[in-house]
């Protein structure tokens, strides 16, 4: 496994590099001083761990800790930083790990421990599914593109509903809050839906959704979702939430509070 680490700061850097080292995690460790540098090494090499610092110059921690996630999902990163102000921020990107500086040797290195080994032991699914901040959803780390918005919230939503099933005219309440489900959008609902099979069909993920009688429901057990698992009680899920859950949709916020509340 290779990991890197960045940050503008050459005394920690060399730190963090040695800790990371001495570790025996990992065949490879480089170290970079700029986000610009580090995101040209990750676009050649498959990198299990990504240690960033938060405040750099050029390019933050946060900042590049979206391009990592474009490039490959699956890369572990933990933030270090000097100021605990941006836990939040840091969590809402699904960050794996948070440290606050001056770095402690056995302290990172069991954060690093306990990550590698939830990731080692979880199940294999069909896709991998982000509710904590924005919805995204995964297949082979790569992230899955919709040709319609809309499409996208309709999967969204029924991930939300966990398996349950939900008719054409449920999903489009959620869907439009205030619309009148008329002939027009009724015909409007069936391209959203075929849009969603197709694209679902052109990732080779058709199994995660089901169609039957005229309504539809995912298949929990094909998906890795973050949610599910901390319904489950999984310790990373429950560090990773931090109280924001598929925000760009006003119908999860009723789900939002449940998991605030531990209502589940």
């Amino acid at each position: 496994m290779k990991a890197i680490c960045v940050d503008d700061e050459e005394m920690i850097l060399d730190l963090t590099v040695s800790f990371l080292e001495e570790s025996d995690f990992f065949d490879e460790v480089r170290g970079f001083s700029t986000g610009s540098d580090a995101v040209d090494y990750l676009n050649k090499n498959e990198v299990a761990l990504a240690l960033l610092d938060v405040d750099m110059p050029e390019m933050n921690g946060m900042t590049l800790a979206q391009k990592i996630r474009k490039i490959n999902p699956q890369i572990a990163i933990i933030f270090l930083t000097g100021y605990s102000q941006y836990a939040v921020e840091a969590f809402s990107i699904h960050a794996d790990g948070y440290l606050l500086k001056p770095v402690i040797k056995e302290k990172l290195i069991e954060e690093i421990n306990y990550i590698l080994s939830s990731r080692n032991t979880a199940p294999d699914h069909l896709v991998t599914a982000r509710t904590f901040g924005n919805f995204d959803i995964y297949v082979n780390g790569k992230n899955v593109v919709f040709k319609r918005s809309k499409s996208k919230e309709l999967l969204a939503y029924l991930i939300d509903n966990r398996g349950s099933s939900v008719t054409r005219a449920e999903a489009f309440a959620a869907l439009w809050e205030d619309g009148l489900y008329d002939r027009a959008m009724q015909k409007q609902m069936d391209v959203i839906v075929r849009s969603l099979k197709e694209t679902l069909k052109e990732y080779g993920i058709s199994e995660i959704m089901e169609m039957k009688s005229g309504a539809m429901r995912v298949c929990p057990e094909l998906i890795d979702c973050d949610m599910y698992r901390y319904l489950e009680g999984d310790e990373s899920a429950i560090k990773e939430f931090r109280g924001v859950y598929m925000n760009s949709y006003y119908w999860a916020s009723l789900t939002e509070a449940s998991l605030l509340g531990d209502d589940f």
